[in-house]
């Protein structure tokens, strides 16, 4: 259960060294460099198109049609912050358009993830305020129910935590827990190493099924040639 009316204002954010490092990774390579966890679910996609975050995590609890605790949150935020924006149901609406955002932006946020709907999504683009959300939706909502700001959420799936890093491209959004954020910097640092070596193996006409052994493996398997 959640606990409502409340706003956290002194949180642990993720060290900024490791922070500004993840950011120079894809989703796929952090979420693979972590163990294959993290990752929100697919229905979250970016409301224009080469939108990327990478930020610590302020969290918010919203209600349904309701996006009074955005405008709590806003004051919490610090720069390099990104919000991320449960809901204590499925809804849809449009919590967040260019108004908010630009309150946002001018606290120095990184961005918006929200499990639900925006709207303004072009003047969002012009702003280059990136968003990952649910649903677009012109759907305004109220102000008259509280939620919280910076506690732990649920959000598409995955747990954050305030001061989380959550990172969102194209491919996905992925959270990393702000204690695990410099060993998944290096981990995804020496994945991204070797990738470009086997990218340059793949180029010059190796196949996967030398470079990785796999022959055996698939003989050992069954499988078999015929000519």
């Amino acid at each position: 259960m959640y606990e409502l009316g409340i706003v956290k204002r002194n949180i642990h954010r993720a060290d900024k060294a490791a922070v500004e490092k993840l950011g120079r990774f894809g989703v796929a390579t952090i979420h693979e460099a972590m163990g294959r966890v993290g990752l929100m679910k697919t229905y979250m996609r970016p409301v224009y198109k080469g939108a990327r975050i990478c930020g610590t995590a302020v969290t918010v609890l919203l209600q349904p049609g309701d996006n009074w605790m955005m405008h709590v949150a806003a004051e919490q935020i610090q720069p390099g912050d990104v919000v991320v924006a449960a809901c204590t149901t499925d809804n849809f609406d449009g919590f967040f358009g260019d108004l908010l955002a630009t309150s946002f932006q001018a606290r120095g946020a990184g961005g918006l993830v929200i499990d639900g709907g925006v709207r303004d999504v072009d003047e969002l683009e012009r702003m280059g305020f990136p968003v990952f959300s649910r649903a677009i939706n012109a759907k305004g909502t109220i102000k008259a129910t509280l939620g919280s700001v910076n506690i732990d959420v649920v959000c598409a799936g995955a747990l954050v935590k305030p001061g989380d890093v959550v990172i969102a491209d194209v491919d996905g959004i992925v959270v990393v827990p702000a204690a695990r954020a410099q060993e998944v910097a290096d981990a995804a640092e020496k994945r991204e190493s070797f990738e470009g070596e086997k990218r340059e193996k793949f180029a010059a006409g190796v196949l996967g099924l030398d470079m990785y052994k796999m022959r055996e493996p698939l003989a050992a398997a069954g499988l078999r040639y015929i000519d």
